[in-house]
């Protein structure tokens, strides 16, 4: 089988894992889909979330509020995704 979309590597979770907490707001997610947007609390570029990478059973809305750590997506580790995303506002 093929992969539909490339993994993290242990080492970029483990990068993300020992990297600062952010705070943002879910700008759009899509169920059907299963990846979304959020926009940072600093005001920063717009951040890609995937389902996998949401802590609990719930996922974000528009106006959600959540935090999450940032891992660099590979192959060229240019961009960033949000990884370990918790809704803060439950």
């Amino acid at each position: 089988p093929s992969e539909t979309s490339p993994s993290l590597s242990s080492r970029s979770t483990a990068r993300a894992s020992a990297g600062p907490i952010f705070k943002g707001v879910c700008k759009q997610f899509s169920r059907s889909q299963g990846h979304g947007f959020i926009t940072p609390e600093n005001g920063t570029e717009d951040i890609f979330v995937h389902v996998s990478d949401i802590e609990g059973e719930y996922v974000p809305v528009e106006g959600d509020e959540v935090t999450y750590k940032v891992c660099p997506i590979p192959p060229k580790n240019q961009k960033f995704q949000a990884v370990e995303v918790v809704l803060t506002n439950l």
